[in-house]
């Protein structure tokens, strides 16, 4: 009883009456905040610029009339499949001679693509202004197109030819050529600004699409091998030109510009402004840190996706 009763009063002494533990009697502090460090290594760079995209018909290419003049014979009727270079009809004008003696002018107009004929109402006797669209012809190829946001342009400089193309539900991903990145007219810049260019290419005819069909345009922007690599959060810009900070044998760090390459959306090339072994710091000053997803999410444009 006697022990336990020392070991009571002890214990009360220490709960109500024990020195308190200052602040200012601490050599050093209890908590220290460093900014996290990266050191700079070599590796592989694979710029790959994915996005959304769906299945339509090509355009339908215009025939423009080559005359100012009267219709005087028609070798094709609507709906007609046609060859390029194939003769639609003939127009005839009467014209005024160098020497000032009246004349006429023939020309043949011909298809302009290969396809089948439409919206073609053109008689013998109607006549057209040089340039206005005789009818059109539909090309039996269909396009796979998508929009990409204008900052992703930087990743395609270097414009590729041609892209891989996976269908959903279709068939396995095939190669699209004819790649080509087309701008708004000035009138639809504001669409533009809200999704941006649009980029498109041909189908193969040996594979069986239909319209409406959903697809994922991957387009390679090529590969940097055994490259200085760095993550984009330790740089200030991610293409062309940008800012590091390097860490000082003192523990301060510094700013240095550095020439920057291929990116992969996590990380990008140094081509210049570092070496290897180099420390920088892995978060731009100031720069708000990156939201961390759970294993079973990743980030999918601007949306996170759960599985």
């Amino acid at each position: 009883m006697v022990i336990f009763s020392v070991i009571a009063a002890a214990l009360v002494k220490f709960a109500f009456f024990g020195d308190a533990l200052k602040a200012d009697d601490l050599e050093f502090p209890t908590v220290a905040i460093e900014e996290p460090h990266y050191e700079v290594v070599t590796g592989t760079i694979r710029n790959d610029v994915s996005l959304s995209g769906s299945i339509a018909p090509a355009a339908t290419v215009p025939i423009p009339a080559t005359l100012s003049g009267e219709v005087r014979e028609v070798a094709v009727s609507s709906g007609q499949s046609v060859k390029k270079g194939e003769e639609i009809l003939k127009l005839r004008a009467d014209v005024m001679n160098s020497d000032g003696t009246a004349g006429t002018q023939w020309k043949i107009v011909e298809a302009p693509a290969t396809g089948k004929l439409t919206d073609f109402t053109a008689l013998v006797g109607s006549s057209f202004q040089v340039g206005s669209p005789v009818g059109g012809v539909a090309p039996p190829t269909y396009i796979v197109s998508g929009t990409v946001p204008s900052e992703q342009l930087y990743r395609l400089i270097d414009r590729p030819k041609d892209a891989s193309v996976a269908i959903n539900g279709g068939p396995a991903p095939f190669t699209c050529t004819k790649l080509a990145i087309s701008f708004a007219e000035e009138s639809d810049s504001a669409a533009e600004a809200t999704s941006g260019p649009s980029v498109s290419c041909t189908v193969p005819k040996d594979v069986v699409v239909f319209p409406g069909l959903t697809a994922e345009i991957t387009i390679a922007g090529g590969v940097a091998e055994d490259v200085l690599i760095v993550p984009i959060t330790a740089v200030e810009g991610t293409a062309l030109s940008g800012n590091v900070y390097i860490v000082l044998p003192d523990g301060t760090s510094e700013l240095r510009e550095v020439t920057l390459g291929l990116n992969d959306g996590i990380n990008v090339e140094v081509v210049s402004g570092l070496d290897e072994g180099d420390t920088i710091l892995q978060f731009v000053p100031g720069a708000e840190a990156p939201e961390v997803l759970p294993d079973n999410c990743y980030q999918e444009n601007d949306e996170v996706v759960c599985f």
